[in-house]
């Protein structure tokens, strides 16, 4: 997964010390972060969504409500996840997302959706869904192909401006 130590185009060496250099100040920070997270949230991963960045990723699954979230270890964890998905279990086989909050793009989404889904699968949940709100509107192609990366079968209502979406295994 880590595939900034297998780099896909040649580096001179002043690029591939920059690499390190900021691979290794990634990992101290991740130590660090790593210890505060887990005071809070169980750590359930450690990722890697773009070249010569790592993430960790946490939960907060109580039988009510899961989120995954997302820290990045470019910076010290202040109590505060950079990208969510929150969940709330509808019944013992449904969570419905509630909300996904963050920067698009990063490739935090997809990682949190693995995870969400993975979680899914360990307490035996057969159904993912949720609802593609008017708020969303402004963004229901980014969020249509982005559920539909990831196996969820997607219906869209453009008369009303709403849609709904839904995952099993």
């Amino acid at each position: 997964m880590l595939s900034a130590f297998a780099p896909s185009e040649p580096k001179d060496a002043e690029e591939l010390q920059e690499t390190l250099d900021e691979l290794e100040f990634q990992l101290y920070r991740m130590q660090d972060n790593l210890k505060e997270i887990a005071k809070k949230y169980e750590v359930i991963g450690v990722d890697q969504p773009e070249e010569n960045e790592l993430v960790i990723v946490s939960a907060q699954n109580d039988g009510n409500e899961c989120k995954i979230m997302i820290n990045n270890c470019h910076k010290a964890y202040k109590g505060v996840w950079d990208f969510a998905i929150h969940g709330v279990y509808e019944d013992d086989h449904t969570i419905h997302i509630g909300d996904i909050k963050g920067p698009a793009n990063k490739g935090y989404g997809s990682i949190c959706m693995n995870y969400l889904k993975e979680v899914a699968r360990d307490q035996n949940v057969h159904t993912i869904k949720g609802d593609i709100a008017k708020r969303d509107w402004d963004h229901v192609n980014r969020l249509v192909h982005f559920y539909e990366k990831h196996d969820f079968h997607v219906e869209i209502d453009y008369d009303n401006q709403c849609g709904e979406i839904e995952w099993t295994p």
